[in-house]
Parts: structure tokens; C-alpha cells; sequence
């Protein structure tokens, strides 16, 4: 059900036009057989083409201006008031009439096509549109009068003047008054620059039937792109036309299926214990096709802004809470279904593959902060070199790099830093362990490692030392080292309730077990299994740590009470003295059954020679051998070896041997 929910969500977004059968990419040669045209159709203009021809446009397209008759009318008030205070003449004086009327016609001819406002800047052709109520005229710019060089045009409009020394006062006159009655109609002139956009033709010229586009061999450039382009485009048309909506449906699911199944088997091949967990192989799942949907949005919403989607926080966070493997494997599934949707499959392709590796190969253990801004920094330098690397193959030199792409490349490794918190919130959500929280968890002054050092201090020593013992080993066996600690300090918090019936804990000769029967006191050292699960669930404790309490015994026999039992004659029920397991499943929990085994037997050690702890850690781990208690779990034997030679080596340090050499 997982497997076809998704695929029927993929397919969905995926884009359901016919695809051209053909790959090719500008500056590279021609791989198939020569090219002819199988049908007439119209050339797309290249981008370039079209921006050149629209900013040729805008340059001889002309603004629209209109007039605001109340300004006139206000302005010629103005005048009459203002006209008796710079001419100081008798109003009834014939002069005064004269130079009243003879201003009133100098005012109506500086409004005779209209005054600029202060500081305008024009833009456009030589000739402008005036809208003056409901008409419309064309107008020469230079017609309008600039309040900047009012001085100047009342001079050359007073040239011929005969009252010459009365020039200033007009000019001081409508200095005062004058005020522009011209502005730009931003929203008329902005629709019509939408229509004039709209005339631009995204076609030129024609191919016809049968006529050559490209040679075997031939490099893709220049011409020859743009035709193949143009190709491209009104196949995809046409054969959309042609083919049935379902037949491209059912294309894109087998190929999609295909995809998701190569993932599901390598997993259950792989991975099997993940492959058992629907929680986990769903949050693998959920993740892989978010990513999906993310991309397909963002192309669908604008394609330049593609390479911002953090796609390589996919392959983050497998690697952190799976592993680096099953990491890189998700991350290429993904890219794959998303080379359907993008432009350019095989750049984009190319330069995902290249930062997913470096990835997964880079240390990301999120406990060390820097570990993730250095990781994020190698991400974006690949995707900065070969996007330059491309641009170098595509225009053949770097002059053609576009800042944008590069700001794009930048927002893309911040947002990857966003793994952060989202690694969190998967934590919560789906209980899930990342190096952060086993950090976390590894404090000793944590809640329940302080109730266990406080009420079995002797098991708490236990497990500090055994927590020591399995970290080193399982470091020098590639397992999970912070896991297996983690799994080391509470895989024995069980004891907790009874401390006194486990021997590390006694003080004295006396042991409560001797006043019990030996299946009595094989109940109580099995229960603390039991029991520690259930105060590891009390307290919230991650179902990987707690997996560490249930493995430590797996099925093996409490050894020393069935031999007891067996020796008082009576009928011995095995059962009653095996610990109900399960076995170890994985490294990390083997590596603690070994280590818990050999640090709690070498108590009982006599007179510790170097010969003594190789041959003790070798029949303990040889008897764990023999009851199968390791079948179960992906560990080697040349890794068990590896642990034998660790845990002997870093026992023959805790009781100071030395090898002794023959004289």
C-alpha cells in the first residue's frame, strides 16, 4: 500500500506531456543519427532575442501625460490677486490694464500645452500622449514647460515686449503662482506597455518537412539550438494531441514503480530490520517524496528558482539516523524520479549525484556543530564548480555566469542548515535516535543513571565499565560508537528495584539468594530484563536503547543457578532458566552482549595472567558462539575476532599485566 501511494502521488504531480526522444545539451555534439525535420513547424525566439526586442519596444514606446484643468483655474486666481502686489500701478491707470492683460496671455501660452513638475525626469520617445479630459492628442516634449527653466522661458516669450523694465516682475509673478498641471498616467502608460509586450512575437521563421536541423556529430549551438529547442516544444504538442492521456499516465507509473521498487528490495536485502519497521521505512518514504513534491512546486512555480531546494538535507538525515549506505541509495531514487520534471536532466542529475556523495562522505556526526556548516560549505562548493564547469562547456568561457544562479547556490546550503531542526522534530515525532539525543542520553548526571548510581552503585560501576569496553570495540569494527555506549550505561537500569540480589552490589559474604531456591532466584536475575524495559518506556527512552536492554542475555542460560538446581536432584524445567531474549539483531548490540559477558565474568578472575584473560575472553565469547546467540544480528566472525582482541587487550590494561618474556 506504502509502495503504490506513493507512486500514485508521484505521478500525479509529475507534468503529463509526451517527452522528446531526444537528449541533447548546447555545446555538445550531435549522438544520434543526422536530424530531419518530421513536420513544418515555427522557430522559438531564444530569451535573448526577445528581451532585445522588447527593451526596443519600451524605448520608442510613448508615455501617457494628463492635464489637470483645476491647477489653471487656481493658478489664474492666484494671478488676480497677486498681480496688484508685483505691479505697483494705479489700478485705473491705463498701463496697469495693458500690463494685466498683456500677463494673461503670457499665462495662457505657458499653459498652452501644459508645465512639468519640479525635478521631472522623462522617459520614452520625442512625443508623449495628452490625455486633456476625454481627448487625446501627441504632443512634442519639448513643448512642455520645465518650472526648472521658467526664467529662461519667460525671457524668450518677453523678447519683444515694449515694457522691458517690467520683465522681472512678471518673472518674480509666476514664479509664485506657476504650478505644473502635467503628471504621468503611470497606470495608462503601464497597460499600454503590457499591450505593446503582448505584440512581440515569440516566433521566427520556419522549418518545413524534411528539411535538415542537425548532423551526426555536429556540435549543438548557436542556430542549431534554437531549432532543436523549437523542435522539442511542438513535439511535445503535437504527440500530446495524438497520444492517449492514459498511455503517458501508465509510462510514468511503471517507471515510477520501478524506481520504488529497486529501493523496497534493496532494503529488505539490505536493511532488513528496517524493512520489519513500517514507522521506519514509512518516514523513508514520506521523506523521499516530500522532496519530490517540494521540487515539482517550486518548478511549477518558477523553474529559475530550482537549484534553492536543499535537496541533499534528504541524504543528511538517512545518514543520521540510518546510515550513510541506505543514505546514498534514497538520495539517488529521488533524483532520478525528479529527472521526469526539470530542465536540463543531466546537468541537474550530475550535480545532485556530486553533492549527495560528498554528503554522505562527509562527517556529520550533529553532536559536533561544526561538523554540519563544514558539510554545508563542501555542498555548495560543488554545486558552485560545476555549475561553472558548465557554463564553461555551454558558452565556452565564463563571462555568461549568472549571479543569481550563484545567490541560488548560497540560499540552497542555508536552508540545508535547516536539517537541524528538522532532525529534531523527526525525534519527536517519530521516535527516532539521531547523535544529538544518544548525546544527550550519554550524561550520567541524566535523571536515571543518577537513580542508579545512587541505589546500585556497584552495577553502575558495572556499566560504566562496561560502556568503555564496548565503545572501544565496536569503533574498531565501523559500528556505531555513540549507539553502543548509549546502549551500554542502561542495557542493566532493571537492577534498580532489587540491588541487593545481584553480586555487584553485595557488600557483605551474605547473599540473599542463599535462603531461596534456584528457580526462584533465576526469576528475580531474569525479571531485571523485564523490568528494565519497562522503566526504560517510563521514562521515555528510545525504542534503539531500549532494544539493548532487551538483547544484552538474549536466550543464554542463568548459568550458575540451572547447575545449582540440576545438583539438588530435582526435575529441572530449562525454561524457568533462560532469559526469553530476543537474540542481538544488529553490531552495536552484539559488541554490548560480548562486553557485558566478559566484564561481569572477569570479576571472578584469580591471579590475572596475559595467557589467563585470552584464553577466559575466548571461551566466553566461543560459548556465545555456540549457542547461536549472534546468528541473528549482521556481525562477522573476523569482527568477532577483532572484539576478542579489544576487550583481552583492554583487560589485560585494567589488572596493569605485562607480557612476560622468556630469559
Amino acid at each position: 500500500m506504502l509502495l503504490l501511494g506513493c507512486s500514485i502521488l508521484i505521478v500525479y504531480l509529475f507534468p503529463k506531456g509526451a517527452t522528446f526522444k531526444y537528449e541533447f545539451q548546447k555545446g555538445k555534439p550531435w549522438q544520434y543519427a543526422t536530424l530531419y525535420a518530421p513536420f513544418d513547424f515555427s522557430i522559438v525566439k531564444s530569451q535573448e532575442e526577445l528581451d532585445a526586442e522588447k527593451v526596443e519596444l519600451l524605448g520608442t514606446q510613448s508615455p501617457y501625460y494628463r492635464t489637470i484643468p483645476e491647477v489653471v483655474a487656481q493658478v489664474k486666481k492666484s494671478y488676480d490677486s497677486q498681480f496688484p502686489i508685483f505691479f505697483n500701478l494705479p489700478v485705473s491707470s491705463t498701463e496697469y490694464d495693458v500690463l494685466y492683460q498683456y500677463g494673461t496671455s503670457l499665462l495662457d501660452t505657458v499653459y498652452r500645452h501644459g508645465v512639468l513638475p519640479l525635478g521631472f525626469q522623462h522617459q520614452g520617445g520625442a512625443s508623449v500622449f495628452l490625455i486633456d479630459g476625454n481627448s487625446e492628442s501627441t504632443v512634442d516634449k519639448n513643448l512642455f514647460v520645465n518650472i526648472e527653466n521658467l526664467q529662461q522661458t519667460m525671457a524668450s516669450l518677453t523678447q519683444e515686449f515694449p515694457f522691458v523694465q517690467f520683465t522681472d516682475q512678471y518673472y518674480n509673478l509666476f514664479f509664485e503662482i506657476v504650478l505644473p498641471n502635467i503628471v504621468l498616467d503611470e497606470n495608462f502608460t503601464s497597460k499600454a506597455i503590457e499591450e505593446t509586450l503582448k505584440n512581440v512575437a515569440v516566433y521566427r521563421g520556419l522549418i518545413e518537412e524534411n528539411s535538415l536541423i542537425i548532423s551526426k556529430g555536429e556540435v549543438v549551438e548557436g542556430e542549431k539550438f534554437q531549432v532543436l529547442k523549437s523542435l522539442k516544444e511542438e513535439y511535445a504538442s503535437r504527440v500530446w494531441n495524438e497520444l492517449s492521456y492514459y498511455w503517458i499516465l501508465l509510462g510514468y507509473a511503471i517507471l515510477v514503480v520501478l524506481t520504488f521498487m529497486s529501493l523496497i528490495l534493496f532494503i529488505r536485502s539490505y536493511r532488513p530490520l528496517i524493512f520489519e519497521n513500517n514507522k521506519e521505512i514509512s518516514f523513508i518514504f514520506l521523506n523521499m517524496v516530500g522532496m519530490i513534491a517540494l521540487t515539482t512546486l517550486v518548478v511549477n512555480f518558477n523553474v529559475e528558482f530550482l537549484y534553492a531546494v536543499p535537496i541533499c538535507i534528504l541524504p543528511l538525515i538517512l545518514k543520521t539516523f540510518f546510515d550513510p549506505r541506505l543514505g546514498l541509495f534514497t538520495h539517488v531514487i529521488t533524483i532520478l524520479n525528479l529527472g521526469f520534471i526539470v530542465p536540463n536532466s543531466f546537468e541537474f542529475l550530475f550535480l545532485q549525484l556530486m553533492t549527495g556523495i560528498v554528503t554522505i562522505l562527509s562527517t556529520t556526526q550533529l553532536q559536533n556543530r561544526a561538523n554540519l556548516f563544514i558539510t554545508v560549505g563542501r555542498i555548495v562548493l560543488v554545486y558552485l564548480v560545476g555549475y561553472v564547469a558548465f557554463t564553461i562547456i555551454h558558452e565556452g568561457s565564463i563571462a555568461q555566469i549568472d549571479p543569481l544562479v550563484i545567490g541560488l547556490f548560497l540560499l540552497n546550503g542555508l536552508l540545508t542548515l535547516f536539517a537541524q531542526p528538522l532532525i529534531y522534530l523527526y525525534e519527536r515525532i517519530f521516535k527516532l535516535v539521531s547523535d544529538v539525543s544518544l548525546l544527550e542520553l550519554s550524561d550520567t548526571n541524566s535523571k536515571l543513571l543518577k537513580d542508579l548510581s545512587d541505589r546500585a552503585p556497584g552495577t553502575f560501576h558495572h556499566v560504566l565499565q562496561v560502556a568503555n569496553l564496548a565503545e572501544t570495540a565496536a569503533n574498531e569494527i565501523g559500528a556505531n560508537t555513540l549507539l553502543v555506549r548509549v546502549g551500554a550505561l542502561y542495557h542493566d537500569i532493571g537492577k534498580i528495584g532489587a540491588p541487593t540480589y545481584y553480586s555487584e552490589n553485595q557488600t557483605g559474604s551474605v547473599s540473599p539468594h542463599d535462603e531461596m531456591a534456584p528457580e526462584q532466584s533465576a526469576k528475580i536475575i531474569i525479571n531485571h530484563v523485564a523490568e528494565g524495559i519497562d522503566l526504560a518506556k517510563k521514562n521515555k527512552l528510545p525504542d534503539r536503547i531500549i532494544d539493548f536492554i532487551r538483547t544484552h542475555h538474549g536466550d543464554s542460560w542463568v548459568y550458575y543457578f540451572y547447575k545449582k538446581a540440576q545438583e539438588s536432584g530435582e526435575d529441572v524445567d530449562e525454561a524457568d532458566f533462560r532469559y526469553p531474549g530476543p537474540k542481538p539483531f544488529s553490531k552495536e548490540t552484539a559488541v554490548l552482549m560480548m562486553a557485558d559477558a566478559v566484564e561481569a565474568a572477569s570479576k571472578s578472575l584469580r591471579e590475572p595472567t596475559v595467557d589467563k584473560i585470552q584464553q577466559f575472553v575466548d571461551n566466553i565469547i566461543s560459548k556465545q558462539i555456540d549457542e547461536k546467540q549472534f546468528n541473528e544480528c549482521n556481525i562477522t566472525l573476523a569482527e568477532i575476532e577483532i572484539v576478542k582482541k579489544v576487550l583481552t587487550k583492554k583487560l589485560i590494561n585494567i589488572y596493569h599485566l605485562r607480557v612476560e618474556y622468556p630469559e
